[in-house]
């Protein structure tokens, strides 16, 4: 029987806020200034997974810090005036807070002060407990020590009682590398073996949806 959750650990990107266009543009701005090709809009949503601090290393060899500034200046200079909250996010959220059963939180691979920035111009940072992005812990998400801060304040730890909601396969890789429950958010379902033998507990198509699965788990 499953456990019901302590702590909902949102991903933020793409999960709650529609944020794909302002990264594709900061990173086709990145690719130029560093002489490579830039990614396609596919590419940036088939790549884009950890952290700049974790993938420009790989991306970008010696040239990482820089392409990171330049990354995060082009990023800065429009993310507040695009960013849109999802089909059904806010309703989600504040159903959840009224109901005050669960702790909630953000674990984001957003630098953490664009993070609280965003939360903060929506007018949502009162609905979480703590909301973590990159550069807040010693290594970014998918690793416990960025989850471990994600439940600062909550008397949970990662575990079953710890539900993991997320629309991309690192959400997933921190649910199953921490013994946490997974909420795969997103318009098409799992695919076979997706993630390893590893399935999340819920596929929602989008926050609508993952209302409705709430409510059929009592967690509203």
């Amino acid at each position: 029987m499953t456990s019901m959750p302590k702590a909902l650990v949102f991903d933020w990107d793409n999960t709650l806020v529609d944020t794909w266009l302002v990264i594709h543009r900061a990173l086709e701005v990145t690719f130029e200034a560093m002489g490579k090709r830039p990614w396609t809009l596919d590419e940036t949503r088939q790549n884009v997974r950890a952290s700049a601090r974790e993938s420009f290393p790989a991306l970008f060899q010696e040239r990482a810090e820089e392409a990171q500034r330049v990354f995060y200046d082009s990023y800065e200079n429009e993310h507040l005036d695009v960013l849109t909250p999802l089909p059904g996010a806010e309703e989600l959220l504040t159903a959840l807070a009224a109901n005050n059963r669960v702790f909630m939180s953000v674990l984001s691979n957003k630098k953490g002060a664009l993070l609280r920035r965003e939360l903060a111009h929506l007018g949502w940072d009162h609905l979480f407990g703590v909301a973590v992005g990159a550069l807040d812990a010693a290594r970014d998400k998918p690793a416990l020590e960025a989850l471990s801060a994600a439940l600062t304040g909550c008397n949970a730890q990662p575990g079953p009682e710890v539900w993991i909601v997320g629309d991309t396969d690192i959400d997933m890789k921190c649910a199953s590398d921490h013994g946490c429950q997974a909420i795969l958010v997103r318009a098409e379902g799992p695919k076979e073996r997706e993630f390893g033998l590893f399935e999340p507990l819920v596929w929602a198509t989008d926050c609508h949806d993952l209302r409705k699965k709430f409510c059929d788990f009592r967690v509203l």
